[in-house]
């Protein structure tokens, strides 16, 4: 295939893609009920929801930055010599 051809192929799906998006309930209903609830009687539940989802959010970049720093520090090159001549380029 031609590059152009991918290209485009590539922009008409990522735009169906970002058209059919449909908003989501990531709660049961019984939980949206309850959390909804204790708001309204004047409860701190749904700050402590809030902080467990960004911390079950947090794991998986915090997996992903571990597993980095260890290639990194496994992988890089030491006592790498570099030959420089000394001559000036004219």
């Amino acid at each position: 295939m031609k590059t152009g051809l991918k290209i485009t192929l590539f922009l008409i799906v990522s735009g169906l893609m970002f058209i059919s998006v449909k908003p989501a309930k990531a709660q049961c209903a019984q939980c949206a009920a309850t959390v909804e609830s204790n708001v309204k009687s004047g409860g701190k539940a749904a700050n402590g929801l809030n902080k467990g989802i960004l911390f079950l959010l947090a794991a998986p970049y915090l997996a992903v930055a571990a597993g980095g720093v260890i290639w990194y520090k496994k992988y890089r090159r030491k006592n790498v010599g570099i030959d420089m001549r000394d001559d000036k380029l004219i």
